[in-house]
């Protein structure tokens, strides 16, 4: 069981490192960035507080991290050979909940 979570957090960083190239490299490292010095969440921390770093991409990004948190969930669902689905009343918390109980 540990070594699935720690396969399926790979797998999210993953994700979350691709969806972020939309910004380029430098901006990436800009996120991680300020995410650990306002928000104090660190890059390696993301997958074990998920909820903490979407509140982070919200407050740096405003509305506009939904477009993120949408690349992110595609990613995820790409690399785990799911097909993504939007759901309106699903936040990504949710949605990282509910891949990793179809991946049981």
């Amino acid at each position: 069981m540990q070594d699935e979570e720690k396969n399926f957090e790979k797998i999210f960083m993953e994700a979350v490192d691709e969806a972020l190239m939309v910004l380029g490299e430098s901006g990436k490292h800009m996120v991680f960035f300020h995410l650990e010095k306002s928000y104090s969440i660190k890059r390696d921390e993301i997958p074990k507080k998920p909820e903490a770093f979407i509140t982070g991409l919200r407050k740096i990004f405003g509305s506009g991290a939904t477009v993120l948190e949408k690349l992110i969930l595609e990613n995820l669902c790409s690399k785990l050979g799911l097909q993504y689905e939007r759901k309106d009343d699903y936040t990504l918390v949710d949605y990282l909940n509910y891949i990793k109980s179809q991946q049981k």
